[in-house]
């Protein structure tokens, strides 16, 4: 398994720079920031900051989406990035939530969005590609592959990653509910030709360090947030084709404030339990990391993305660096 963590863009540029640094010396291979532009600042020259601070991590958004960034403004951008980096940008794209409804938008089509994947790798790998009735390309770039990762839940989403992607991100830690898409990731691989097993599969979810109940208040807001896609799914799909376990605590919430996404404290989160903070989250001892990793691992997690914004974030870099990735390495090598 390899490690990953997600920054929300809200602090000052020389921690953002500080905090990459630390999580790549840490052992951590992925660094990615949300893109919501304008409930925090731009991931773009955060991303460029980060770069120039590292030297081996692979770096991205989790998640962009091609409404608020145009797909061959989001294509030149990343092909720009990876001159920069050495080639170390990933691509990480979903219909848009916070950064489409802050807005008063909705989120994008699936259709939509498989057309911008396929645009954008195109771009930046330096193929010709028609977009919108004109052929475009990049004639400048075109060294580097672009690592493309889907977010989503529904049906319809595993199923053009299945099509598509190289990566599914799966916002939530709990092995069951990651099998179960998993599963459907690679059916829908291999019904479209595909190496089911060549699709990466991340799980991104918050990860906190000690007493058990201030893990779960400092991570509640992470449920929460999960409740928007969940509310998406259940208007659009009947209760029966998805699981209890995703969509049972949803039937309490009365409501969500965008302009406290993400927020730790977040009235957001008063409607969630700790039954699910505990299955949606990492929490606990580094024993119970540990444990919880390594069956995301059986579950078939490639990458476990740590949404690093909890507090204490330079705390948990560093105990995840000097305990928590070498015991995941360590069991990974003895059934190696």
């Amino acid at each position: 398994m390899q490690f990953g963590f997600t920054l929300k863009p809200d602090h000052t540029l020389e921690r953002t720079t500080a905090l990459a640094s630390q999580a790549e010396a840490a052992g951590f291979e992925h660094g990615w920031l949300f893109d919501s532009h304008v409930l925090w600042r731009d991931p773009y020259p955060l991303l460029t900051l980060m770069a120039q601070s590292t030297s081996r991590m692979r770096l991205g958004t989790c998640v962009t989406n091609p409404a608020t960034r145009e797909p061959s403004v989001t294509a030149s951008l990343l092909a720009v990035l990876n001159e920069l980096s050495g080639g170390r940008m990933d691509l990480g794209i979903g219909r848009g939530d916070s950064a489409r409804r802050v807005l008063g938008k909705p989120p994008t089509t699936i259709a939509s969005l498989e057309e911008a994947i396929v645009v954008i790798r195109d771009l930046v790998e330096g193929r010709a590609v028609e977009y919108e009735g004109t052929e475009l390309q990049l004639p400048w770039t075109g060294k580097w592959k672009l690592p493309v990762w889907v977010a989503g839940y529904g049906p319809m989403a595993l199923a053009m990653t299945g099509r598509v992607a190289d990566g599914v991100i799966l916002q939530l830690a709990d092995p069951d509910l990651v099998r179960w898409f998993v599963g459907q990731v690679r059916a829908a691989a291999a019904a479209a030709g595909r190496d089911p097993t060549s699709i990466r599969v991340q799980s991104a979810a918050p990860a906190h360090v000690g007493d058990l109940d201030d893990c779960r208040e400092r991570t509640r807001w992470f449920p929460a947030l999960v409740s928007n896609h969940v509310v998406d799914l259940v208007n659009k799909y009947p209760r029966d084709e998805l699981p209890e376990a995703l969509t049972g605590y949803v039937r309490d919430r009365s409501g969500y404030d965008y302009h406290h996404h993400a927020e730790v404290g977040s009235t957001n989160a008063a409607f969630v339990g700790d039954e699910v903070t505990d299955r949606f989250c990492v929490l606990g001892s580094v024993d119970e990391h540990v444990a919880k990793l390594r069956e995301l691992a059986d579950a078939g997690v490639d990458q476990f993305n740590l949404y690093l914004m909890n507090g204490d974030e330079e705390q948990t870099l560093e105990v995840y660096g000097a305990e928590v990735i070498p015991a995941i390495h360590a069991a990974g090598a003895a059934r190696s």
